[in-house]
């Protein structure tokens, strides 16, 4: 039996190698690999003397040679394959144990292209295909997590075609997402992003129990490890509704740095959010502008739950199917152990945080349409024109800094009311900005809640009068919101005749 181990990432490969040498397996190495199993007492074999061909231009030229591929791909139940291996003198391989050139590495360290080149790997890749071609008689292994699991399986003679089939499937993914990585540099490097092909690559998490319906299949996958590092269940079993909506109210949670924000949203809206003193101020204010819709959602908690905000969530009236907050103390968990509904997720850290990954994209019926990630700059807001008689004053000011960032986070058509750095009212996903208004003010008074002297935001400009009128009704003073309609003029006249002041940012924040 021979194995050729080839590896950029060398963790557990010594002792990989041991066991394998330990089951009568001849090992194969190549480069910085051949080397450390010499110096741990591993009597490896280097490729060259192997193939009796040395190294060619700088390393480019290692494994590719008939006496590697041959080795790998003959069939061993083919007659006609046996008896060629024969004539040309190759050696069967029996295991393949390849990880890439570190190419991503490569490109998060240097922007030098000859280096990144030279970080691009040909021979692995053309290895790791060739074994998994021929899985039926060669396993390939791409996966340092698999060692020790390939070693037990082989110590009891359990190896059957399922788990070579297992690992060929991952075999391929691997050079399939390394490839993908490498073409989506190229476009972003050359085609600013957007070349003739487009490949997302994900990890997977794990399985939802369905998808938006009990009907469906689903699954969570992950970029750069974000979930398997930022994402831990300590009550319940994520859904796949229930990751959408975390989503919703972590980018919401996480806009506004380490303040003390709480958001609660549902179906990926927000129906509350508040920064105040403390987190408990926060939820509590939070919470005043529609615990009707808050009833069943998710709260994203940036920083600490505690056994006094668990109390507080945990008040009769009150039900949230999902709580993520950036930790959660003992104490806090044990207030919910008898809600069996609710579900509780942290990220381990001091404060929530997001990847912010560049890019962006959604699913249309044959295809999909990528553009890259809106982002609110911070001095969007800072940077805004008045165009109105009267000014905000300091107070009005971060309020209209809250509300643009929550306007841009809510579904189109929107608006949003923010008094004194809590949201009071909000109408979301309308088919006109007016009817937005309507539905806000309305629920507001539902609610009880006084709109006198608060700001309000719109995602994009206000095509008529009437929004403005309706906030002047209910006592609006400041408003926000990028222009650009061609009645901006009878939009800042209806704001001067209320005495509203009113600020254009010129950037439109649409969320569809």
């Amino acid at each position: 039996m021979r194995a050729l181990l080839s590896v950029s990432d060398k963790d557990g490969i010594v002792e990989f190698a041991k066991e394998l040498e330990n089951l009568g397996y001849e090992i194969l190495s190549t480069g910085g690999t051949y080397k450390l199993l010499k110096e741990n007492g591993i009597k490896a074999v280097e490729v060259s003397d192997f193939t009796k061909s040395p190294e060619m231009f700088e390393g480019r030229v290692k494994t590719l040679h008939p006496k590697i591929h041959g080795g790998i791909l003959y069939k061993r139940y083919n007659e006609n394959h046996v008896k060629q291996a024969g004539e040309f003198g190759v050696l069967g391989i029996d295991l393949v144990c390849v990880n890439l050139y570190p190419f991503k590495a490569t490109i998060a360290r240097t922007d030098d292209f000859e280096e990144i080149i030279e970080n691009i790997d040909i021979g692995g890749p053309t290895m790791v295909r060739s074994a998994a071609k021929n899985f039926k008689d060669v396993l390939i292994v791409t996966d340092i997590l698999d060692y020790e699991n390939i070693i037990n399986m082989l110590k009891t003679g359990s190896v059957d075609y399922e788990f070579r089939r297992d690992l060929m499937i991952k075999a391929y993914e691997h050079t399939a997402s390394y490839d993908a990585m490498i073409a989506n540099y190229m476009n972003k490097r050359f085609n600013s992003g957007f070349g003739a092909k487009k490949f997302i690559t994900g990890s997977k998490v794990f399985d939802t129990r369905y998808g938006e319906n009990p009907h469906q299949k689903g699954a969570l996958y992950e970029f750069d490890n974000h979930f398997t590092q930022n994402f831990k269940a300590l009550k319940g079993e994520a859904s796949f509704n229930n990751l959408t909506d975390i989503h919703g109210a972590l980018m919401l949670a996480t806009s506004f740095g380490d303040a003390p924000a709480v958001a609660i949203c549902k179906h990926a809206n927000p129906c509350g959010f508040a920064i105040k003193e403390n987190l408990l101020q926060s939820y509590i204010e939070a919470l005043k502008c529609d615990p009707v819709s808050a009833y069943g959602g998710v709260i994203a908690i940036n920083g600490t739950l505690d056994k006094e905000l668990a109390l507080k969530l945990h008040e009769k009236g009150t039900f949230m199917e999902v709580i993520i907050a950036a930790n959660v103390t003992d104490e806090a968990l044990e207030v919910f152990s008898d809600k069996k509904r609710t579900k509780i997720f942290t990220q381990e850290n001091k404060f929530l945080e997001r990847n912010d990954e560049t890019f962006d994209f959604k699913h249309v019926d044959g295809g999909f349409v990528y553009q890259e990630r809106d982002f609110v700059k911070d001095d969007e807001v800072k940077n805004a024109k008045c165009v109105t008689t009267r000014e905000a004053n300091q107070s009005e000011f971060t309020d209209m800094q809250m509300a643009w960032k929550i306007a841009a986070l809510t579904k189109s058509n929107c608006v949003v009311y923010v008094k004194d750095s809590a949201m009071v009212a909000i109408g979301m996903g309308m088919t006109s900005r007016v009817d937005a208004a309507r539905a806000a003010v309305a629920k507001a008074k539902d609610m009880g809640l006084d709109l006198q002297g608060c700001t309000l935001a719109s995602e994009a400009f206000f095509p008529f009068r009437d929004s403005i009128d309706i906030a002047a009704k209910v006592g609006v003073k400041t408003v926000i919101q990028p222009g650009g309609s061609i009645r901006d003029d009878e939009v800042i006249k209806a704001a001067n005749e209320a005495g509203i002041a009113m600020y254009f940012t010129g950037i439109r924040h649409f969320l569809h």
